[in-house]
């Protein structure tokens, strides 16, 4: 049985360092236009043939998403940009819009085709509609169950990508209309808001000005708010489905929960090969997840479990004891560069999230700056060497634990 994919976010470059670091074997992104995530950073064509290159050499794929669904204005620019890409030879393209899926056959063959979640692919008979086209692999929507998806990879005998980690969207595969309405911000083409997280009331109209919760709640409700799909328990049965890519959404998520996810997960799948008679989940895989932000974890349309897909009206779980630090950036002899992200202090409880194993604690002792000066603080910006005892890689990332 081939082994099961494990497919990460990779928002730009650090985020796709990252994920090769953390175990990915696989990671999407996409260029500055014509994708869902224009203001996850991204990657112009110079960096998006680096970004392949890069991954390439840790024998890790690339799937480019191109999955907004285009207008007249817009036919030219794409073609031009497919033809890019062709150059740039990613391992996949991601396509929603048939007018672009048209276009990269026509244009670039060569390159295989996943088709989006946000082509709404519910069924194995449009599976294999998309198959039959030229299809490689379907992203199925994300409304399905792991029988309905297990059926589709049987019926349709075509790889099945199925998201294992992260945000949902309320509405249906993530085709909304709020963005545009509230914030002129088409979430269809890649600008979304995120109306949906924001906490509504109700007026009613011969009482302007009065705003009624619509529960009772001293924080008031988030009436469209879903919870964050999390799949961490239930590894053996999406790989027992025949799911072939498990993906952890995210690209517009941070360094700390790109490396996280990738490494929990890598963690399960890897311990499931390993010996699926035997695989249990551990505690550390469970913590490790709780320590970034989050809403309430469920498990989404999977078991057909109509308490998993209530909106979450609670805020979200903000992690207030982890605090993303830094990362390592270089190694010597007796101590470690780490770039900072958030205040690191003397005396301070730091983790280390190494590539394996449960993270390690470190308690530091001293502070030393670029021009090897000793420092009580360092600030966000600026880059430092501390001396730990734990074995560490560059790129490992730091936590902070306020104990």
């Amino acid at each position: 049985m081939k082994k099961i994919e494990l497919l990460a976010p990779a928002g730009n470059f650090e985020k796709l360092e990252t994920a090769i670091h953390y175990g990915a074997d696989a990671v999407y992104l996409a260029g500055k236009d014509f994708s869902l995530r224009n203001f996850s950073g991204n990657f112009t064509t110079d960096e998006l043939d680096a970004a392949v290159r890069l991954a390439h050499q840790h024998k890790v794929r690339v799937y480019v998403a191109c999955n907004i669904y285009s207008r007249n204005e817009e036919q030219d620019a794409i073609a031009e940009y497919l033809e890019q890409l062709g150059e740039i030879s990613p391992d996949a393209l991601i396509i929603a819009d048939p007018g672009i899926f048209a276009q990269a056959r026509k244009l670039i063959a060569h390159i295989p085709i996943h088709i989006s979640t946000q082509a709404n692919t519910t069924n194995y008979n449009t599976a294999l509609f998309w198959k039959n086209l030229g299809a490689a692999r379907i992203v199925a929507a994300r409304e399905l169950s792991l029988k309905e998806l297990s059926d589709m990879a049987q019926k349709a005998a075509i790889e099945i990508e199925s998201f294992v980690h992260g945000a949902m969207c309320i509405s249906y595969s993530g085709r909304c209309l709020l963005s545009a309405f509230m914030a002129h911000r088409d979430s269809n083409r890649g600008l979304c808001c995120h109306p949906c997280r924001w906490n509504y009331a109700v007026v009613e109209e011969t009482r302007p000005g009065q705003y009624f919760p619509i529960a009772e709640d001293q924080r008031g409700t988030y009436l469209f708010n879903s919870k964050d799909l999390c799949m961490i328990s239930h590894i053996p049965e999406m790989i027992e489905a025949g799911i072939a890519s498990l993906k952890i959404e995210g690209r517009m998520k941070g360094i700390n929960y790109v490396g996280a996810t990738v490494k929990t997960y890598r963690e399960a799948i890897d311990a499931y090969y390993e010996n699926p008679k035997t695989y249990a989940v551990k505690q550390d895989w469970l913590d490790e997840l709780d320590k970034i932000n989050y809403r309430e974890y469920c498990t989404g349309f999977y078991f057909s479990d109509s308490e998993q897909i209530v909106p979450n009206y609670e805020e979200g779980v903000y992690s207030t004891k982890y605090l993303f630090a830094g990362k390592i950036i270089g190694k010597n002899a007796d101590s470690v560069a780490i770039e900072v992200r958030n205040k690191i202090s003397v005396g301070d409880t730091i983790e280390i999230l190494r590539q394996k194993g449960a993270a390690l604690r470190e308690y530091i002792r001293g502070i030393r700056d670029e021009r090897g000066q000793v420092i009580p603080i360092a600030q966000s910006g600026s880059r430092i060497f501390i001396s730990i005892d734990s074995d560490c890689s560059i790129n490992d990332l730091i936590r902070r634990v306020d104990v």
